[in-house]
């Protein structure tokens, strides 16, 4: 294990939730987060859906994003020319690739959330970057969970953003920015929801890890020579999938773990670049990725790197 705060099982169980509604206060119920305490671990392998379940998963009833899941982007901080190299346009640019054509919507990695639905519909695997907004730092650079909600609605009442239902809200913070409740110590990044505008708003909150690679990188020499781009990509799939099987946090976990927590910094088998950086996704894009694995809800569940792929962590 290259660094650990906290051990991986006892980090699984680390957490957060918002109250809906545009002034509520915070409540924790230790869900809803990528924790820090990654490591290497050993990997073993082994050899139309609706609600299945028996697959190491439960479901409690509430919904999933069904169709094409809209991304926003709002990039907080100094995104131009912070004070790492990862505080720049290539951030912007890798991540844009990642969710934007060719990148992880409708990859295998990305169906593996079909294997995950309500009483109407399933999840699509259908996910792109559907627009973005630049917030140099209207709250400053120390925030709240209630400051990220209030980013996030800012940006909708201003109209910078649509107010889509069907939308995951990504509050993406330059390395310079803080967040009180537990980024870099406690967690690299979490999602929730809350009543915004009169609309049920899925969000997300992804500092740069590059504020503290030893807690939220999985490696400092990346595949794509951008550290914080990397690491802020493996933390946003993971939060994009738990968002799309349990958005208003009462469909899809088990235990207190959502669909990606079970997999957390998992990565399965891995490649290696001339440079040493390890990877396990590609995409149609090109650019090498190193992405935690997602619990498969089929074959009796495990952590998978594609969807009808091997298992690891069963």
């Amino acid at each position: 294990m290259k660094f650990n705060f906290l051990s991986v099982l006892s980090a699984f169980l680390i957490g957060f939730l918002l109250v809906s509604g545009a002034h509520a206060g915070t409540v924790r119920d230790e869900n809803h987060l990528v924790p820090t305490g990654k490591g290497w671990a050993v990997e073993q392998s082994n050899s139309p859906f609706s609600v299945v379940t028996g697959n190491g998963i439960r479901y409690h009833g509430g919904p999933i994003m069904p169709g094409t899941v809209n991304v926003y982007f709002i990039w907080y901080g100094n995104w131009t020319n912070g004070p790492r190299a990862s505080d720049r346009s290539t951030t912007v640019q890798l991540l844009e690739s990642l969710f934007g054509t060719g990148g992880i919507g409708g990859s295998g990695y990305e169906r593996i959330n079909t294997t995950y639905g309500d009483n109407a519909s399933n999840v699509t695997g259908d996910i792109s970057l559907a627009g973005e907004y630049f917030d140099s730092g209207s709250l400053g650079k120390k925030l709240t969970d209630f400051k990220v909600q209030t980013i996030v609605s800012n940006a909708i009442s201003n109209n910078s953003l649509p107010n889509d239902a069907n939308g995951i809200y990504f509050v993406l913070t330059s390395s310079d920015i803080s967040e009180g409740s537990g980024f870099c110590s406690r967690y690299c990044g979490w999602h929730t929801h809350a009543s915004l505008a009169g609309t049920d708003i899925k969000y997300a909150f992804v500092g740069n890890p590059d504020r503290c690679p030893l807690s939220c990188e999985m490696q400092t020499v990346s595949p794509n020579g951008d550290s914080g781009a990397d690491g802020m990509a493996s933390i946003m799939a993971h939060e994009a999938e738990e968002a799309q099987t349990d958005p208003d946090l009462n469909a899809w976990y088990s235990g207190g773990l959502e669909n990606a927590d079970k997999c957390s910094w998992k990565f399965g088998p891995t490649k290696t670049t001339p440079s040493g950086a390890r990877y396990n996704q590609t995409f149609d894009n090109g650019y090498k990725w190193l992405i935690q694995m997602n619990w498969e809800n089929a074959r009796h569940g495990g952590c998978d790197q594609t969807l009808g792929g091997t298992f690891y962590f069963q």
